[in-house]
Parts: C-alpha cells; sequence; structure tokens
C-alpha cells in the first residue's frame, strides 16, 4: 500500500514522519524553498516538516520548529525548537524579537481526529487562519505559505482570504496523501499587503 511505502522510505531515510514526502512533493511542485533561507514549520511535532525544510535551505539557512508538544532535538544544527503554542498571543514578538521576518512560513498542523467531519474540518480551518494571521506579522514581502487544510464547506471562504494576501493561491494534493483523505494543501505565493491574483488547483 502506498501509506506503508511512504512510511518504510521515511524510515530508510531517517526522516520523523511520512509526511515528510508531501513537503518534499510540494516543494518539487512550486520551487519555494532556497538556500540560506529562514523558515517556520508550526505545529512542527514530530519534525519531518523541520527535517526537509532544513536540509532544502541548507547551513545557511534556519528552521524555526514550533509547537506546544515536545520535539526530540535534531541532528541537523540548523533547525531550532521554539516551545509554544502557535495560539500564543505573544508568539509573533517573541519570533521578532529573537530573529527576523522570515521567507517561509510552513503548517503541517492538524487536530486530533474525532470522527466528526463537519467538527473536524471547523478545527482544521480554524488552525489554517491562525497561520495565516501570523504570516501577517512574520513574513517577508514576496515570502510563502503552505498550510494543511481540510476540504469541506469553510475552504472556499478560507481561499478568499489567501487572495487578500498572496499574488498567487493554489491548492494541491501531493501523491503521498492518503486518496481517501480529505486533506489539501494551499501554497501562498509572493506575500503582500494587498489583493492577490485567482486561486488554481493544480493537478
Amino acid at each position: 500500500m502506498k501509506e506503508d511505502f511512504y512510511y518504510q522510505k521515511a524510515r530508510s531515510m531517517g526522516y520523523r514522519s511520512r509526511a515528510s514526502f508531501k513537503l518534499l512533493q510540494i516543494n518539487n511542485k512550486f520551487s519555494v524553498f532556497r538556500k540560506s533561507q529562514i523558515i517556520i514549520d508550526l505545529g512542527a511535532s514530530p519534525g519531518g516538516w523541520s527535517q526537509v525544510a532544513s536540509h532544502l535551505v541548507g547551513g545557511n539557512g534556519k528552521v524555526i520548529a514550533i509547537d506546544k508538544a515536545y520535539i526530540t532535538p535534531f541532528r541537523e544544527k540548523n533547525i531550532e525548537i521554539l516551545n509554544k503554542d502557535i495560539l500564543n498571543r505573544n508568539l509573533p514578538t517573541i519570533i521578532l524579537e529573537t530573529y527576523r521576518k522570515v521567507d517561509g512560513l510552513i503548517s503541517d498542523c492538524s487536530p486530533n481526529i474525532s470522527g466528526d467531519f463537519s467538527r473536524d474540518h471547523s478545527i482544521q480551518i480554524s488552525l489554517a487562519r491562525r497561520a495565516l494571521a501570523l504570516t501577517q506579522y512574520l513574513l517577508k514581502d514576496e515570502g510563502f505559505f503552505i498550510c494543511k487544510l481540510f476540504q469541506g464547506t469553510e475552504l472556499q471562504e478560507f481561499i478568499k482570504e489567501m487572495k487578500e494576501h498572496f499574488k498567487i493561491t493554489k491548492l494541491y494534493k501531493p501523491a503521498a496523501s492518503r486518496k481517501k483523505s480529505a486533506e489539501i494543501y494551499v501554497v501562498g505565493l509572493k506575500y503582500t499587503a494587498s489583493k492577490g491574483s485567482s486561486v488554481e488547483i493544480e493537478k
């Protein structure tokens, strides 16, 4: 099965999560990462996305892995762990005082799945809105944003909000996502305070 393939591949390559391949596939599609970038990874535990980002930005780049849950320290020297809740209202100040505005903000945050799809979808959109709000404090002009969403009734409204802040907004479901999963990823390119262009769904 595909999920077994990605799980085994993650273990063999030293990644902490099969989700690592979702970010790799997103980057293969959109080429958003560059050497020497500073990246924020929201809800980073267990750290698979942070590992991928750290390799893509290289030794002169930095990844700030943020989660209220404990994250085992990384072998990668360019990852710094910040043990904070992403809902902490002081989080933007804490980050800006320690670092500076960043090149990219990525979020694979997900609620604990209850089985009530409407509830899970609503919580997921709330997490995505928090991540989007943080981009307005922390992203450089022309920066990028990658965020997990669940498909559902609130998706299009969230996309409208995205278009207020990114010149290009795309939806993409990487091959590493399970076919039965409602998850889909939104990619915001070229951050701006003004309205952006229309959303495109990538195949």
